[in-house]
């Protein structure tokens, strides 16, 4: 049986049972009669074939997809179950349309968190892999982002974890809908956060590494051409995100001090808050790789800034220790990650880093459109006290900022 579903010009097309010489005409039929009711372009038209419940497919079939793939250039197979896709797989399908497998399905009851990232939640699945379960409503495009930007920071550089397997993670407890989640290999690992926690007379060295952390991605230049997007842009797009909550005079306040940053082509992180830095064989290793891009450190070190000592929340739920060991372990960092600098040019870069990261205090609200009213309100409140009130000393700090040349 074939069913089609359209949202416009997005077309679904579900294939459910066999996909024969008996079936494979009436199918083809269908469609047909389908796609000629839509008044656009093949260009503008994407069309997805859903193959979740196709149990078998002959050459018929492979005709139909071959044929839907040369008409519409938005085309794709998704779901498909193994004894299908091994088909597709050898007759070459695989190479030359986008032919996604069904994806395995897995619990996480009783499984450890271990980690709370801005677009999701970090858990132990065993001895050798991690989940990261994504929040409810992300898609899987932005998933796909993810992997390729994880993929591209690695062989850039940046110490991360590579994921090895897309998973569909069935409704727990707090997420009742079905969620996505990317599973990761990573041996004997712990947050930094609950590493220092456990060995606070280890905070020194501790500080050390997340500050050569931050200098191992800060000295790597992204060239131009790549699949690496632009920080500036990222956060442009943030704060265009957050005017459901904030008057047009504040976020300009905000553009204002985004716009003074120089640009650069440094590999930022983003969201390097302690939670996101893994400790594994005496090394850290970065997950939640969703914010990845490139520009000025100050970017990164800002919204670090905002993680790290003005967050707003519960910040021992959140980064995982109490606020007080999350305040020494980050000024004991910055004092090693300017180390050499004369003391008025630390001084001026830490002023520098606080004003960045009060745009981060409140654009991290558009990372997800269900925040709780209450954490809402407490951002909108808090506006006049971080930005609003020494707007003109913040822009004079801001003049500042071509001084840090890298």
């Amino acid at each position: 049986m074939t069913t089609i579903q359209a949202n416009g010009n997005d077309v679904t097309i579900i294939f459910d049972g066999r996909l024969d010489t008996a079936t494979s005409t009436e199918a083809s039929a269908k469609i047909n009669a389908f796609l000629s009711t839509l008044n656009a372009q093949p260009s503008t038209v994407s069309l997805t074939c859903d193959a979740s419940r196709l149990d078998y497919i002959s050459s018929s079939g492979l005709r139909i997809l071959l044929t839907l793939a040369k008409r519409i250039e938005d085309f794709r197979v998704i779901d498909v179950q193994p004894q299908v896709y091994e088909v597709l797989q050898t007759t070459g399908f695989t190479k030359i349309m986008t032919i996604e497998r069904a994806m395995r399905r897995l619990t996480i009851e009783g499984c450890k968190l271990i980690g709370v990232g801005s677009v999701g939640k970090v858990y132990r699945l065993d001895g050798d892999t991690i989940i990261k379960v994504f929040r409810e409503g992300t898609t899987m495009d932005e998933v796909r982002r993810e992997i390729t930007l994880s993929k591209e920071a690695f062989v850039l550089g940046m110490p991360t974890a590579i994921s090895f397997d897309v998973v569909r993670v069935a409704p727990f407890s707090g997420t009742p809908t079905e969620c996505y989640g990317l599973i990761y290999e990573l041996l004997d690992a712990t947050t930094l956060s609950t590493y220092v926690k456990q060995h606070p007379n280890q905070l020194d060295e501790c500080a050390r590494r997340y500050a050569d952390l931050f200098l191992g991605l800060h000295q790597i230049e992204v060239p131009e051409g790549g699949t690496v997007p632009s920080a500036m842009e990222h956060v442009h797009q943030q704060i265009e995100h957050i005017r459901r909550y904030f008057p047009e005079e504040s976020i300009n306040m905000m553009l204002g001090i985004v716009n003074s940053i120089p640009k650069a082509n440094r590999l930022l992180h983003l969201d390097l808050q302690t939670k996101n830095a893994m400790m594994q064989d005496d090394g850290l290793m970065l997950i939640d790789m969703g914010e990845i891009s490139y520009g000025h450190p100050l970017l990164d070190l800002g919204h670090a800034y905002s993680a790290m000592v003005s967050l707003i929340g519960d910040y021992e739920k959140i980064i995982g220790m109490p606020r007080e060991l999350g305040l020494q372990l980050w000024n004991r960092a910055m004092d090693y990650y300017f180390e050499g600098l004369p003391a008025d040019v630390v001084a001026e870069r830490k002023r520098q880093i606080e004003v960045v990261s009060c745009v981060r205090n409140f654009s991290w609200l558009s990372l997800s459109d269900s925040f709780p009213e209450p954490v809402i309100q407490e951002c909108k409140s808090l506006f006049d006290v971080r930005i609003a009130k020494r707007y003109d000393d913040i822009m004079d700090v801001c003049k500042t900022f071509e001084n840090w040349t890298l």
